[in-house]
């Protein structure tokens, strides 16, 4: 038998050797850094970093690349930003996929007052830097691999140019996936002036890359209100150029147009809208017998409905809340208002990962469907106290109001998924009692006077894009909706499409569709003769009615 006692020595002693060896692998690790770091270039590293403390801990700002801004404390009382839309310079950046390359200068001049010209010697454009078009190419390029089939339908009709004589005015986010879309409509025949949907969205190389290849393009990332109208303007009202169809994103392009334009409005042949605000806008003055062009209403169609909104938000919610707080969802409680396609998609994520959610709701129907995927409906007072992140999705106003933000926890992270700034009530925050801290890019500490602090995103404004980058390949989906929609609308026969709004045919959903399963090698099933006529069906679609829910 073995001695307990002389093992136990023996386990003392290995374990006592077990540690001098760890220390020993700890010192050494710590000598090979300290003599690769003593033996680096420092020069290598000073674009970036200005200076590496040694062994006397010297003071020294750390700086960037692109706007060379201090970030080694907060900023003064004095030197927060004002109670305006104006936003600060690391706001201006654009959230590529390489974001700390965008405007690599620290000119803080507004684009509005530079004159900058293009290769081809063309100024009609308003861009932050014009010298980032070769970076926004390769990120075009990039996103043109993951949406084959708006290539391909590219492919298809360049030679017919079905758009030929089109004059587009576009008001959309201007990201590379975008870009693909609109060199997609120019390859095609049209022409188009381009300006952005949201302040915040615009990637900055992207607009600079289109606008080098002659697309009129007025928007850069951290426009002020007063930018955002002047780049809208600017689209709409140049000399000897007539627009005869939009393509917008929220309706704000199509209203200044009705408003401040009317003659050129009622000579338009179309509108295609994508966003659930625009469509809503659209109905609004279809009712008051004031829309005197046919519109298409993309954000309801299912390729919309089911892929953009549903799938690109499930992956796009987490990826923007990651990047901008850090949070850990797991355990966390969180209020996602609204259970339409975006919410579900939301819910879903968060789930996933481990947080307790909760959905508020004013149909029944998407209340009794949250309630069967296993998420408790509530009303938001109910859990407004206790509730660490609220996301708001249903493009609506006022869903969270000034009342429930004063009643929210301290660190509390408060966001929108829905296209409109309107859904949480930010304007009743810039009161002289409440303190904003811009802690990081789109990222705003409002303080109250018991020194609480509520984190909000983007100024309430659409996260993913504002924030994060989205899903190309479900960007691909909604831009090849976009296009044939366009094609639809400009080629119809006169009387086809009177003075109001519709639905895509179905037959085109499905079109959108069948362009995107040979990205996974899927095959569909065909109908025989026999199984079509049972049906009632051609064998070629369409395959549901169109008050089919999918």
């Amino acid at each position: 038998m073995s001695d307990p006692i002389v093992e136990a020595k023996l386990e003392v002693k290995q374990a006592s050797k077990e540690v001098k060896e760890s220390e020993n692998v700890a010192e050494k690790y710590s000598a090979m850094t300290v003599s690769k770091n003593s033996e680096m270039n420092m020069g290598d590293l000073s674009p970036v970093v200005s200076a590496v403390p040694t062994h006397k801990p010297v003071k020294k700002q750390i700086q960037f690349v692109d706007d060379k801004q201090e970030f080694s404390r907060f900023p003064t009382k004095a030197g927060r930003r004002s109670l305006s839309r104006s936003i600060s310079q690391s706001s201006t950046d654009s959230y590529s996929s390489a974001a700390s390359y965008t405007d690599s200068s620290d000119d803080e001049t507004s684009p509005r007052d530079k004159t900058q010209v293009n290769s081809k010697g063309s100024s009609d454009f308003c861009v932050k830097n014009i010298k980032q078009a070769e970076f926004g190419r390769r990120e075009i390029e990039i996103a043109e691999q993951d949406m084959s089939a708006l290539i391909s339908l590219r492919k298809r009709a360049q030679s017919e140019k079905p758009l030929a004589g089109a004059k587009i005015v576009g008001c959309t986010h201007i990201t590379a996936q975008t870009a693909v879309l609109i060199e997609t409509l120019v390859a095609l025949g049209a022409q188009c002036r381009w300006t952005a949907c949201n302040i915040y969205s615009t990637q900055n190389e992207v607009a600079a890359a289109l606008s080098e290849t002659g697309v009129a393009v007025f928007a850069w990332k951290g426009e002020s209100e007063d930018d955002f109208w002047w780049c809208i303007d600017r689209c709409v009202n140049t000399e000897g150029w007539q627009p005869n169809m939009i393509l917008d994103d929220g309706g704000d392009l199509t209203h200044w147009m009705y408003k401040k334009y009317p003659n050129v409005f009622k000579k338009i042949r179309g509108i295609v809208e994508e966003s659930v605000t625009g469509v809503h806008r659209l109905y609004q003055l279809s009712k008051a017998g004031k829309l005197c062009v046919p519109a298409m209403n993309v954000n309801d169609s299912v390729t919309k409905q089911k892929f953009d909104n549903l799938y690109c938000c499930r992956e796009s919610i987490l990826d923007g809340l990651k990047r901008t707080t850090d949070v850990m969802f797991g355990g966390k409680q969180v209020v996602v208002c609204g259970y339409g396609e975006v919410g579900k998609g939301c819910c879903a994520a968060l789930k996933a990962l481990g947080a307790i959610v909760y959905v508020t709701e004013i149909d029944p129907i998407c209340a009794l469907q949250a309630c069967m995927d296993g998420f408790r409906v509530v009303k938001l007072n109910e859990v407004i106290r206790q509730v660490d992140v609220i996301i708001t999705c249903t493009g609506n106003k006022n869903v969270v109001t000034r009342d429930q933000l004063d009643r929210m926890k301290n660190g509390s992270i408060v966001c929108n998924m829905g296209h409109s700034n309107t859904e949480i009530d930010v304007a009743s925050l810039r009161t002289p009692e409440l303190t904003w801290e811009r802690v990081r890019s789109q990222v705003d500490h409002v303080i109250w006077p018991d020194g609480k602090r509520v984190i909000l995103l983007a100024e309430g404004r659409l996260l993913n894009l504002s924030c994060s980058t989205v899903p190309t390949f479900v960007l691909s989906i909604t831009a090849t909706t976009q296009a044939l929609a366009l094609i639809e609308l400009y080629n119809a026969p006169e009387g086809r499409y009177k003075q109001d709004v519709y639905l895509l045919p179905k037959k085109m959903d499905e079109y959108v569709a069948s362009l995107h399963l040979a990205t996974f090698d899927a095959h569909l099933t065909e109908l025989s003769d026999e199984q079509a006529k049972y049906l009632g069906l051609n064998k070629n679609g369409p395959f549901k009615p169109n008050y089919y829910r999918y």
